[in-house]
C-alpha cells in the first residue's frame, strides 16, 4: 500500500520563505481547507495518508517533500537550502525510520526534496538556489549500492526542478521547457505546458493518475489531450507560499 505522510498548514505560513514570488496575503484557513482536499484526493486514490499536526512555528513545513527522499530501499533526510527550514527534518526522521534504514545529508551540503525528481532508476537533482553538488555527491555515494543513477540537471527561472518538471505517465514528462532542458531526460516524451502557465508543470503521480491543481486550465487541456487521467485540487492560496501539489506529501511503498 502506498502511504502519504502529509503535514497541515502551520498557523505561521504567513512568514514563509519565498525566492521568486512577490509576498501577498495567505489566508490560513483557505490554505488549509486546499489542504484538506489535497488528502482527500490522495485516500480517494487509495492513498494511506499519514497527517501529522501542525509545526506552528515552522512556517513552511506544510511542504514535507523537501525534508526527505524516500525510496523503496531506503530514505535520505535531507538538509534544506533555506536554514529556517532544517528544523522540519527531525520530526520527520523520526517518523520514517520505523520504515527505512535512514542516511542523512551532512553539512555543508543543502539539497531540497523538491530538487529530486526520481523516474525509475535515475534520480534527477536540480542544481537551484536551495540544492547544491556537495548534496549530489552525496546522494549519489548513498544510492549508487542500491543501483540508481544520479544526475545533476541546471534549473533557471524557478525555485526546484520540480516547479519546471514532473512525472504524468511511465515514460511521460510534464515541463516547461524556459526552466529546465529537455535534453536532460534522456529517452523520454514530454508535454509542454501552455507557456501562459509558467508554474504549470506540478503534478503528483498516483499509479495511472495524477492529482493536478486547477489553476492551469490550459495545461490541464493539453494533459486531457493525451489521456492523462487526472483528479484535480484547489491549490491557489499554497501556491502564494512557492508551493505545489508535489511539496505537499512524502508518498511511499508501505
Amino acid at each position: 500500500m502506498l502511504i502519504a505522510i502529509t503535514r497541515e498548514v502551520s498557523r505561521s505560513i504567513i512568514n514563509c520563505e519565498l525566492t521568486h514570488l512577490a509576498r501577498t496575503p495567505i489566508d490560513v484557513e483557505r490554505a488549509r481547507d486546499q489542504h484538506d482536499q489535497y488528502e482527500s484526493a490522495l485516500k480517494h486514490l487509495g492513498v494511506a495518508v499519514l497527517s501529522l499536526p501542525e509545526e506552528p512555528t515552522l512556517a513552511d513545513s506544510v511542504f514535507v517533500e523537501d525534508t526527505a527522499l524516500v525510496l523503496d530501499e531506503c530514505a535520505i533526510i535531507l538538509r534544506p537550502g533555506a536554514e529556517s527550514r532544517r528544523p522540519e527534518t527531525e520530526s520527520i526522521a523520526k517518523i520514517l525510520a520505523p520504515y527505512r534504514k535512514l542516511f542523512h545529508v551532512e553539512a555543508p551540503a543543502r539539497v531540497d526534496g523538491g530538487d529530486i525528481l526520481r523516474v525509475g532508476k535515475r534520480i534527477y537533482v536540480g542544481l537551484s538556489t536551495r540544492s547544491d553538488t556537495n548534496a549530489i555527491e552525496q546522494l549519489q555515494d548513498f544510492l549508487q549500492p542500491y543501483g540508481y543513477e544520479v544526475h545533476a540537471v541546471m534549473v533557471t527561472g524557478c525555485l526546484h526542478l520540480k516547479s519546471a518538471v514532473t512525472q504524468v505517465a511511465e515514460n511521460t514528462l510534464l515541463i516547461n521547457p524556459a526552466w529546465v532542458n529537455k535534453n536532460n531526460f534522456d529517452g523520454m516524451t514530454f508535454i509542454e505546458i501552455d507557456p501562459s502557465e509558467s508554474y504549470a508543470a506540478n503534478a503528483v503521480l498516483i499509479g495511472e493518475t495524477i492529482i493536478y491543481p486547477t489553476s492551469f486550465p490550459k495545461t490541464q487541456k493539453k494533459l486531457d489531450e493525451a489521456g492523462i487521467k487526472m483528479v484535480t485540487v484547489d491549490a491557489d492560496e499554497l501556491a502564494k507560499a512557492e508551493g505545489a501539489v508535489t511539496c505537499c506529501s512524502l508518498i511511499f511503498n508501505g
